[in-house]
């Protein structure tokens, strides 16, 4: 692996936890919304990561293993949480029943994800400038 890698994984790293952060704040922001039916309520979303595996040496890798070099974004899905329902009689969003449907939006686990994605996001941001620097320091060697 040569160290001009480094900023491809991290910088795949950094988009991947930029989605997170997106579906994150998107189920934020439709926690407390309501519906009229349960079909169409808002359900939390969550993204699907993988690694992104790159032969070693063109293919001629110890044994044929593979090497991670990144990580993708497959899907987003969603959450099959059950909807809650609230009776609310008054509401002008309630059924014929009385009742609204909120979506199955943890904020605690939505504020967990938003902290971890930052982070994430932070370190790989730390790992492109330590390389950065690593490569400059390199470089002034020869001088």
């Amino acid at each position: 692996m040569s160290l001009f890698s480094i900023f491809d994984i991290a910088g795949s790293g950094m988009s991947a936890q930029s989605v997170r952060l997106n579906t994150t704040s998107s189920n934020l922001a439709n926690a407390e919304t309501v519906s009229s039916s349960a079909a169409q309520t808002y359900r939390a979303r969550q993204p699907v990561f993988s690694a992104v595996l790159n032969a070693l040496n063109g293919g001629a890798g110890s044994a044929g293993q593979d090497a991670s070099s990144g990580v993708q974004v497959l899907d987003i899905v969603e959450s099959k949480a059950p909807i809650q329902s609230r009776y609310e009689p008054n509401n002008p969003q309630a059924d014929a029943r009385g009742y609204v449907y909120l979506p199955n939006v943890n904020m605690v686990e939505e504020m967990a994800n938003m902290i971890s994605a930052s982070r994430s996001y932070q370190s790989n941001a730390e790992v492109i400038n330590t390389s950065k620097q690593m490569l400059l320091k390199t470089l002034s060697l020869g001088q």
